[in-house]
C-alpha cells in the first residue's frame, strides 16, 4: 500500500469558521484502507462533555476539501463533533486503483467513520448521525439499514449511484437489451484498458449541454469548487470504476430502516426523482423497481422529505449563488438550522 501523503494547510474551497476547531485525522476499515478525515469540532465544548456527532461524506467523485466539508463545519458550527471524510480511493484516503467504487466497501466506509466517531473521547457513541451527499446519499441510506448505531441520516441532493447504473438516467434503459449492451461495453474496456478513465465534468462545456451538467461545470471546474484532489474536478472515474453498482441496489432495506431519515432535495434538481422514490419506498414499504407507489399508510414520524423552493441539484452542494460560477449573491438555500433541528430532535439533545 502506498504511503499517504496528507496535507497540513488549510485547502478547502471555503473559509475556516471561527465557531470551530479543525484537525486532520485517519481511521482504518474492515478491508484494510486509512481514511482520511477533517474533523470539526465547536470550539463552546466543554472538555468534560460528551455530544452527538455526525459524519459526512460526498457528493461521488468530490472530496472532504468541498461539500462535505462545508457540511461538516456547518454541523459543528451547530454543536455537533463533525467529521468529513475521503472515501477509499478517493482524495487523501488510500485504496488502489484511483478512483473507484464498489458498494460493500464504500457503505463499510461509512461505517468505519461510526466506528471512529464512536470512540472519541467528547462524543457519545449512542448519539452519531450521518449525512450522505448526492451519490453518497444512496450509499448513507444503504448503511443506515445496515448499522442500528446510525441514529439519524440526512440525505441531501441524492443520487441513486446503482439505480442509476443500472437503469440510466430517469430510467431510460431500464431493460434488459440495454443492460447487456452496457456490461457487454463494460467487459470490452476490461479486456482493452481496465485503467482507463472515464474524465470529469466535461470541459469545455458543449452548447447544447443539459442544465444540470452546467451546473456541475459551474461548481467543479470553477474557482466555486474545484479542487486538484477532486475526481468530478480533473480526469473523474475509472470506466469500468462503478460496474458492480449496475448489478445492486442500495435502497432494497431502506424500508426497514427504524432511525430517523430527512431525506432534502432541490426543486428543480434533476435528481429529485431518486430522493422521492426512495422517501416513499421507505415510507410507504411499497416499489415497484424503486418507482413511486404512494399507499394511504400515515407517514412515521422519524422519517421527512424536504423539497426545497427553486433550488438545482448543486445549489444544495453549498447553498448556490445568483450568478454563475459562484459570482453574484449567495443564495444561502441549505437549511442549516433545519438540518440541526433534525439531529437534535432525533439523537436526543
Amino acid at each position: 500500500m502506498n504511503k499517504l501523503s496528507i496535507t497540513t494547510e488549510w485547502d478547502k474551497v471555503f473559509p475556516l469558521s471561527d465557531k470551530v476547531t479543525h484537525k486532520k485525522v485517519t481511521f482504518e476499515t474492515q478491508y484494510g484502507f486509512t481514511l482520511v478525515g477533517d474533523l470539526y469540532t465547536p470550539i463552546a465544548l466543554r472538555e468534560s462533555e460528551k455530544c452527538p456527532a455526525i459524519a459526512v461524506s460526498g457528493p461521488f467523485g468530490a472530496t472532504k476539501e468541498q461539500s462535505s466539508g462545508l457540511y461538516a463545519m456547518h454541523m459543528a458550527e451547530r454543536g455537533f463533533v463533525a467529521l468529513a471524510f475521503d472515501p477509499s480511493f478517493t482524495g487523501e484516503s488510500s485504496g488502489e486503483p484511483r478512483r473507484t467504487a464498489s458498494p460493500d466497501i464504500n457503505t463499510e466506509d461509512f461505517m468505519a467513520a461510526v466506528d471512529f466517531l464512536s470512540k472519541q473521547p467528547n462524543v457519545d457513541a449512542n448519539r452519531i448521525g450521518i449525512i450522505g451527499i448526492c451519490g453518497w446519499g444512496g450509499i448513507a441510506l444503504n448503511a443506515a439499514a445496515l448499522d442500528t448505531r446510525i441514529k439519524a441520516t440526512v440525505v441531501s441532493t441524492m443520487y441513486d449511484m446503482t439505480r442509476v447504473s443500472g437503469n440510466g438516467y430517469f430510467d431510460s434503459q431500464d431493460n434488459d437489451e440495454a443492460r447487456f449492451e452496457a456490461r457487454q461495453a463494460i467487459a470490452q474496456q476490461r479486456t482493452k484498458d481496465p485503467s482507463a478513465m472515464a474524465g470529469g465534468v466535461i470541459d469545455p462545456l458543449p452548447q447544447d449541454a443539459p442544465q444540470f451538467v452546467k451546473d456541475y461545470h459551474d461548481y467543479y471546474k470553477t474557482k466555486r469548487g474545484y479542487h486538484s484532489r477532486s475526481g468530478n474536478s480533473n480526469d473523474g472515474w475509472r470506466v469500468i470504476g462503478t460496474e458492480a453498482f449496475a448489478n445492486t441496489r442500495f435502497l432494497y432495506y431502506i424500508n426497514e430502516i427504524r432511525s430517523a431519515v430527512l431525506i432534502m432535495h432541490g426543486e428543480k434538481a434533476h435528481s429529485r426523482y431518486f430522493g422521492e422514490a426512495a422517501y416513499h419506498y421507505m415510507v410507504d414499504g411499497k416499489a415497484d423497481g424503486y418507482k413511486t407507489v404512494v399507499s394511504p399508510n400515515p407517514v412515521p414520524e422519524n422519517k421527512e422529505l424536504l423539497i426545497i423552493p427553486d433550488a438545482t441539484h448543486c445549489d444544495l452542494y453549498d447553498g448556490g449563488f445568483t450568478g454563475a460560477a459562484g459570482e453574484g449573491e449567495p443564495k444561502n438555500l441549505i437549511p442549516w438550522d433545519k438540518l440541526a433541528e433534525f439531529f437534535c430532535r432525533h439523537l436526543k439533545i
